[in-house]
């Protein structure tokens, strides 16, 4: 039992870690949007956030060197649930965000949320101590 409490204790952190980073990501994307009012091709949007994405992965492990999540099974298992987690955090974001009839960006669908944690997982995973 401790150890389905520790694993989900490390998932929640890695987890808290990715949306924490798209949040401060979404908010540097909304006061410089002005400039940048027609919006980019789909594409060249989805390999942004993932550059983007993997860039915060390599700039968390200059904040947070040692990974969450301690067994390599379990990080795999982090490497392919935490960017839906996230993922759906930003839709859920989102649908919040057009309720209220305020502006949303790409970043709020599932989508780009996922592609951006994704990206920042696998750097995470691959460079992670």
């Amino acid at each position: 039992m401790e150890i389905i409490f520790e694993f989900l204790f490390q998932f929640v952190g890695e987890v808290l870690l990715q949306i924490a980073f798209e949040a401060l990501f979404e908010v540097g994307l909304r006061t410089v949007r002005e400039p940048f009012k027609k919006p980019p091709n789909p594409w060249l949007a989805a390999m942004g956030y993932a550059l983007f994405g993997a860039s915060a992965g390599a700039l968390s492990l200059w904040v947070f060197p040692m990974l969450f999540i301690v067994t390599r099974s379990a990080q795999i298992a982090s490497l392919l649930l935490t960017p839906f987690a996230a993922g759906g955090a930003m839709a859920a974001l989102g649908a919040w965000r057009r309720r209220r009839e305020q502006i949303t960006i790409r970043l709020d669908t599932f989508a780009y949320g996922y592609l951006f944690a994704l990206a920042m997982t696998i750097v995470r995973f691959i460079f992670g101590q």
